[in-house]
């Protein structure tokens, strides 16, 4: 018997501080991801700057698989893990 458990939506804000503008880190980090030998960088770098983001959320962000907004200098974006995906530690 195989049990498939899914996750809700989840919204995520990445907010920028007075040494760190959210957006344009962001902007940066989907350049470098376009070269297949920096995307491992790129991601570790986002999920160091925001901690306890997914990597598979940080890395459909980067792609472009998902919609990012900006509330300010706030970056949202909401992420579904894909049905019968497995969580993955951040």
């Amino acid at each position: 018997m195989s049990t498939t458990t899914t996750e809700a939506p989840k919204t995520y804000r990445l907010s920028s501080s007075p040494f760190l503008n959210a957006p344009g880190l962001i902007a940066w980090a989907k350049n470098g991801y376009k070269f297949e030998r920096d995307r491992k960088n790129m991601i570790d770098v986002v999920c160091g700057t925001w901690g306890g983001l997914p990597r598979d959320a940080v890395e459909a962000l980067l792609t472009g698989s998902i919609q990012q907004d900006l509330d300010g200098d706030t970056v949202v974006f909401t992420f579904s893990p894909p049905v019968g995906a497995c969580a993955k530690d951040s």
